[in-house]
């Protein structure tokens, strides 16, 4: 897969796609981490959302039972601060979906009014062929590298060096 290395600069312009689309919709911000982190930031700060809530989620590493198996909410939000809110969840990419849809369902299973956000959608390898993101700044079929990403070692800095020096 093609790798694509963004600067703050990019994600400026992807929030800035977003921003007009998702302000005044919603009560609550539910951040996916880790990935979720920085965007959800951008957002709750730009859009003066201060119910900022944690989401975090982790499935089986092991290839064998990763597809079917059920994933651990190491830390989700009680059901009393999603009942019956607009609740925006945020997260970077949607790529198989998995994440993001089941902390969708578990905010509907609260009686919350989810909506998705995320800088970049990949349809070919989403796992859900009838439903997309609410919202996003970019579709892709390549491998993002976000800047909060980087390694700012010498071997990423070989690897693109123009971001590196930025």
């Amino acid at each position: 897969m093609e790798r694509e290395a963004l600067s703050w600069q990019d994600i400026d312009a992807l929030a800035d796609i977003l921003l007009p689309q998702i302000a005044g919709q919603f009560d609550a911000l539910l951040i996916i981490t880790r990935g979720g982190i920085v965007l959800g930031g951008i957002l709750a700060e730009a859009l003066d959302i201060r119910d900022v809530l944690i989401a975090a989620v982790a499935f089986p590493a092991a290839p064998d039972v990763q597809e079917l198996a059920w994933p651990t909410f190491l830390q989700f939000p009680s059901d009393a601060l999603l009942r019956g809110r607009k609740v925006l969840i945020v997260d970077d990419v949607w790529d198989s979906g998995r994440t993001i849809n089941t902390v969708r369902g578990r905010v509907e299973a609260a009686g919350g009014k989810p909506a998705t956000c995320v800088l970049h959608y990949k349809p070919g390898r989403s796992r859900f062929p009838d439903r997309q993101p609410d919202f996003y700044g970019a579709i892709t079929d390549r491998w993002i590298v976000y800047p909060w990403e980087i390694d700012r070692g010498p071997d990423f800095a070989q690897l693109v060096p123009d971001l590196y020096l930025s």
